[in-house]
């Protein structure tokens, strides 16, 4: 569920969601979502000062309470850009 929903928000927010994907890691009581996206869409993803990457960990975070486990996500880049 964690993961399906930061993965609708980024696909909504770049200019190429083929490209995105959200990577699980599972714990006992953390799930790291890792947020892939290319170079040229990292800024959408984070937004002017972090805050579109503020407001997709908050909802993570209700998201999280809701399914009692605390989420953390990461954003990162992808190693090979869109030609």
């Amino acid at each position: 569920m964690l993961k399906d929903l930061i993965e609708y928000l980024a696909k909504s927010l770049v200019d190429y969601p083929d490209q995105v994907s959200v990577n699980e890691v599972e714990g006992n009581t953390v799930t790291i979502l890792e947020l892939s996206v290319v170079p040229e869409d990292l800024g959408k993803v984070i937004g002017k000062q972090g805050r579109t990457a503020k407001a997709m960990r908050s909802l993570l975070l209700a998201a999280g309470v809701k399914a009692r486990k605390k989420a953390i996500l990461e954003i990162v880049e992808h190693r090979q850009a869109v030609e």
